[in-house]
């Protein structure tokens, strides 16, 4: 079902009516261009038959995209309660398809809400933003797909490959669970109060390649020891966990520094660590 929303009062208007000065504590910054939400929704691909979980709705910039995309259902997570007030109206219009949650994303088991198939499509707060994706790939299977924006420099580390000054130890575990494609990129300037960085929009949906014989946790302590001492060569920030027989198990050069190395090479590490 698609709902044409042009009934509703400007973005704008909704914010002043509710009083909806953006929480820096909270980390809000509100996007009001509607053509950008809908090529934000549009970033997530055909979400039809799914349950759409969104995080800080807002005022709903972005809600009002998702609703008007082919989701069967779309579930707004928010902490604000006056947000939650100023999302009434768009309940209404949504029929039955927009449900608004208070509660703390990082407390809400997303997946105890719906059956599958699952998508999270969300301007993520800047401060709790990837404490919420590492949350979420842990759980990964569980989701369809992840369209999630970040701060432009986060979306770097999640995306960069070997070699690259910003890959690390979220690379390697982002793009052990999932294949990442960077989708967008968004101005300071879209945003109502501008942040001091650019953001941008990462789409992230689980591997179907990810070998079943190294677990998550084993990946998070290889990759904590690795990077955890990214300028020094691998036979001496692996020390604790085998060092050079480690290494030399893994068929891994122990001279080489953990930002040289592939995730397929963090994979095999993991399996001889594990």
């Amino acid at each position: 079902m698609v709902i044409a929303l042009n009934d509703l009062p400007p973005l704008r208007d909704v914010i002043a009516r509710h009083k909806l000065a953006a929480h820096k504590k909270l980390g809000q910054h509100f996007l009001f261009d509607l053509n950008l939400t809908r090529k934000i929704a549009a970033a997530a691909g055909d979400l039809e038959g799914c349950t759409v979980y969104e995080i800080g709705p807002g005022p709903g910039g972005l809600t009002r995209a998702l609703v008007e995309t082919n989701a069967k259902k779309i579930i707004a997570i928010e902490k604000d309660r006056r947000c939650i007030e100023a999302l009434k109206d768009l309940v209404d219009v949504a029929k039955g398809r927009l449900e608004v949650i208070e509660g703390d994303a990082l407390r809400t088991d997303l997946l105890k809400l719906s059956r599958h198939p699952r998508a999270i499509v969300a301007n993520l707060p800047y401060n709790i933003g990837t404490e919420l994706l590492i949350k979420w790939l842990r759980q990964i299977d569980g989701y369809r797909s992840l369209t999630l924006m970040f701060q432009a420099e986060v979306a770097d580390r999640i995306a960069a490959q070997p070699g690259n000054k910003t890959y690390g130890r979220l690379s390697v575990i982002a793009q052990f669970c999932c294949t990442v494609k960077r989708a967008m990129n968004i101005p300071a300037r879209a945003f109502t109060p501008p942040p001091k960085v650019d953001s941008a929009v990462v789409h992230l949906t689980a591997r179907n390649d990810r070998p079943e014989d190294v677990s998550f946790e084993e990946m998070e302590k290889i990759t904590a020891a690795a990077f955890g001492q990214r300028r020094k060569m691998l036979r001496a920030s692996l020390r604790p966990l085998g060092g050079e027989e480690l290494l030399r198990r893994a068929g891994i050069n122990p001279e080489l520094r953990a930002e040289t190395l592939s995730v397929q090479q963090f994979e095999e590490l993991a399996r001889c660590v594990g």
